[in-house]
């Protein structure tokens, strides 16, 4: 084969495509970067960002409902969606320069836009041009997957792609999934003024995580109005925008019907494969997602791929650590390997709910040696000062004390979960935690309170009976 044009060609430009380009750039190498749509993917456009956007207006909204738990009057809020969609738009905006086309040129990449596909294990044609190669890297990302619900294809729903769009008022949403994406719509419509029904197949809300953690957020999204319909199935949608509705059946119980005006889809993400020519280039799948090996290869061993594509964990942070495995195998062929130990991630909804490594049932389900130890916000000063005392922290540990997993469900979790991912990450035990120094009065000291109560089971009475002989103390003395 002739000299290849490119030493990294990067095929899609989200979150995982941008970073591997930028990062081969400043490496010195030579870069091509294709996008058939915008720079940015997923997360600028329609996931995290605005999501977490909408978010902020949904909170402001629901303080000025219940300002009187600070000693202040209600208020209630005048709420034009439009106007809120479009200040959404607004902070995309002022994000989107860092994923611009000008600024990854000016780094150096050679951005092109079009569909293109494999023509050969080594050979990538955009639009009748041929992009040659040393190494490839598929970064196409994932969307939104579609049930096989009667009646969808003929009825206007919305995904994550055209969620943000709305400009019209939202009477009635339907979320179909309970997963991370559907629970934080569902709060956040429901505190913009919408009435809102979540239906989901299974027994519950947030699957991957405890119940316990996972029923703080059930109980919260209810008491603020959200309804939930649990291990329904769908028969049928109908209708048009407005005028939806949806036809239920759960196991041994008759059919009835819910009536809305919006239908969201959340059930789930599908990889962005189609149309690409892998079984030109000897890319394998197995089970419609890519095989690929420790270091993020392909059945050829030329093509690597990295973030939502390539899985498990369909997170920005995750794609950006996969593209820097990429780089360090594709470029200079270092061994470098997909290490998920301490993955960490939050759902968004109020109380957020984050997690990294075990949780307490992924323990008993593996039949792993463990404890767990769990403390309230109740109990921290800083969360009874901001009345916000729901939820708790919990740490799964080895019999020895060494940190297996921690969950937060509570106030700013994703911010506080960052502690246990570092300790996760290191092999540090609880009494490592524990032996921190944490600002009073700040929602952290929940990371230590916990990590205590593990060196508290182990102060035994007969423990404590030899450190009183050992030392001459006098406790308990009369």
């Amino acid at each position: 084969m002739d000299k290849p044009d490119y030493d990294l060609c990067v095929i899609g430009g989200g979150a995982a495509g941008l970073v591997a380009a930028a990062g081969a750039a400043a490496l010195g190498a030579r870069v091509a970067l294709v996008e058939k749509n915008k720079l940015g993917g997923d997360c600028l456009w329609y996931g995290c960002v605005p999501s977490k956007a909408l978010l902020h207006s949904a909170a402001v909204a629901q303080s000025l409902r219940t300002a009187e738990r600070a000693g202040l009057d209600n208020a209630v809020p005048g709420i034009d969606l439009a106007r809120v969609m479009e200040r959404v738009r607004s902070v995309i905006a002022a994000i989107e320069p860092n994923d611009s086309p000008e600024r990854f040129r000016a780094l150096g990449v050679e951005v092109l836009f079009g569909a293109g596909r494999f023509t050969s294990p080594e050979r990538f044609e955009l639009e009748g041009r041929a992009l040659t190669a040393r190494r490839f890297v598929l970064a196409t990302g994932s969307r939104a997957a579609l049930p096989p619900i009667p009646g969808l294809d003929r009825i206007p729903y919305l995904t994550n792609e055209t969620l943000f769009d709305l400009r019209e008022p939202v009477p009635h949403l339907f979320v179909v999934g309970g997963g991370p994406i559907g629970v934080e719509m569902a709060q956040a419509f429901r505190r913009l003024g919408s009435e809102v029904d979540l239906v989901e197949a299974g027994p519950g809300i947030l699957p991957r995580e405890d119940g316990d953690l996972a029923g703080v957020v059930q109980r919260r999204l209810e008491a603020e109005g959200v309804r939930f319909h649990f291990r329904q199935t769908i028969r049928a949608v109908e209708g048009a925008t407005g005028a939806l509705r949806l036809r239920l059946k759960t196991c041994g119980e008759a059919e009835r019907q819910l009536e809305g005006s919006h239908l969201l889809i959340a059930a789930g993400r599908h990889p962005n494969l189609e149309g690409l020519g892998l079984e030109a280039a000897g890319v394998e799948l197995e089970n419609g997602h890519l095989k690929l090996d420790a270091r993020l290869r392909t059945t050829n061993p030329r093509i690597h791929a990295c973030g939502d594509v390539a899985g498990p964990y369909l997170f920005t942070h995750m794609a950006e650590y996969q593209a820097g495995i990429v780089l360090k195998n594709a470029l200079f062929h270092w061994p470098a390997r997909f290490n998920p130990v301490a993955v960490p991630w939050c759902t968004f909804t109020d109380p957020e709910l984050a997690r990294v490594g075990l949780s307490e049932e992924d323990a008993v389900r593996g039949g792993i040696p463990h404890e767990v130890y769990a403390f309230d916000f109740a109990q921290i000063d800083r969360a009874v000062t901001d009345d916000n005392r729901e939820g708790r922290a919990k740490v799964v540990v080895s019999p020895r004390g060494r940190l297996l997993g921690a969950a937060l469900c509570g106030p700013h979790a994703g911010e506080l979960i960052h502690e246990y991912v570092l300790a996760l990450s290191k092999g540090m035990t609880v009494s490592d935690l524990a032996g921190v120094i944490h600002i009073y009065p700040t929602l952290a000291q929940i990371n230590r309170r916990v990590a205590e109560l593990h060196l508290k089971t182990q102060l035994t009475p007969g423990r404590r009976r030899w450190i009183q002989r050992l030392f001459g103390l006098r406790g308990g003395e009369r």
